[in-house]
């Protein structure tokens, strides 16, 4: 059976080099972290960019930076990644639940709209399994009421939006994931981007136990007193044998894209077919396919006639609104109800030449 997700490993690995790394005793983030992160700000064409040890980190400092406090409200969309709106909980803030357009997967403007209060922190922008949702409506609410918008590319590295790669849009800040079923993989790993140097500056600090390395030792390398630590941090840095893999990974990712497009255009046909919906018509996006979403009819039964084909089709996100750890809205979520009903998702990754 075709999986849904596969890890990708290039069979071009310089195994020397690993073993390099390994022996070399310098583990923790260092030349490979920074060769890392200085490819990542050339492909999402943004110099403000940071690794993390993984998306979970990159996450929580970006709520961090944000100053997100108990009693701050977070709006969100329950049609998504239990590992994207689960950090909002660790800063006792609030998931403020808002609908999504039924034929997108992505948030409504409209809707956010409504749900936006005086205590609105910020806006998690999930973006449905690699498709750009509605970027500029959605940053235009975030600027007109002076609230930040988190673009939660978890799904969605090299998916783009109106010709700029996700996490170069000038959106607040961005966060990616690594893990290992994400291109590109690092083993486990994540980044964050920022369109504002000050909280690119502040996050920095925070990855890093709030230590200003520069100053952090003196003239005979103790630990210096002069050098205050004012924030809170995590111990958040990748190490150099995962930035070393990610580098490897990276040169791959568009080739590996262009496969997964290929096989995007093989579902469109398929669905078509079959009387569905693609959720990636729109012309100012091009999604990275990290899986393929469509709308039909019947879902639970076409997934099971999937199967049987030999295609390891899924419903793949449970709504997070059935967890009691946020709880539901009170208020109707229509377009999250439609939705959650006739998605259906199939492998459309690297591996299934189709």
């Amino acid at each position: 059976m075709i999986p849904l997700f596969k890890v990708f490993t290039p069979e071009d690995l310089d195994m020397g080099a690993v073993k390099d790394i390994l022996m070399s005793g310098k583990l923790s983030f260092g030349s490979y972290g920074q060769q890392l992160e200085q490819a990542l700000k050339d492909y999402l064409g943004n110099p403000l960019v940071l690794t993390t040890a993984n998306n979970n980190y990159a996450m929580l400092i970006a709520l961090a930076v944000l100053d997100l406090r108990e009693g701050d409200e977070v709006i969100a969309s329950p049609m998504a990644c239990l590992a994207s709106n689960q950090p909002v909980l660790n800063f006792r803030a609030k998931v403020v639940w808002a609908d999504i357009d039924p034929y997108r997967g992505a948030l409504d403007p409209e809707d956010v709209k409504k749900r936006i209060t005086s205590r609105t922190k910020a806006i998690l922008h999930y973006h449905w399994g690699g498709y750009p949702g509605y970027v500029d409506e959605i940053n235009a609410l975030g600027m007109e009421h002076g609230i930040a918008v988190i673009d939660d590319c978890i799904e969605s590295f090299g998916s783009e939006y109106k010709g700029n790669r996700m996490g170069g849009l000038g959106t607040d800040i961005s966060c990616f994931s690594f893990q290992a079923v994400r291109l590109p993989n690092t083993v486990d790993g994540g980044a964050i981007s920022f369109s504002d140097a000050k909280l690119y500056e502040k996050a920095k600090l925070m990855r890093d136990f709030g230590i200003n390395r520069p100053t952090f030792r003196d003239r005979h390398g103790e630990i210096s007193a002069s050098s205050d630590i004012a924030l809170p941090g995590y111990n958040a840095m990748m190490s150099e044998l995962n930035s070393f893999l990610g580098l490897q990974q990276l040169k791959h990712v568009p080739e590996l894209l262009e496969r997964q497009r290929r096989n995007a255009a093989y579902w469109d046909r398929y669905f078509a077919g079959a009387g569905g919906r693609p959720l990636g018509n729109r012309q100012e996006v091009l999604p990275s396919y990290w899986i393929y979403s469509a709308l039909i009819d019947d879902a639970e039964e076409k997934m099971l006639q999937l199967r049987e084909q030999g295609y390891y089709a899924s419903r793949v996100h449970l709504r997070n609104d059935y967890y009691s750890a946020f709880g539901r809205a009170p208020y109707p979520l229509p377009g999250v109800d439609q939705f959650e009903k006739q998605q259906l998702s199939v492998p459309s990754g690297w591996w299934a030449n189709l």
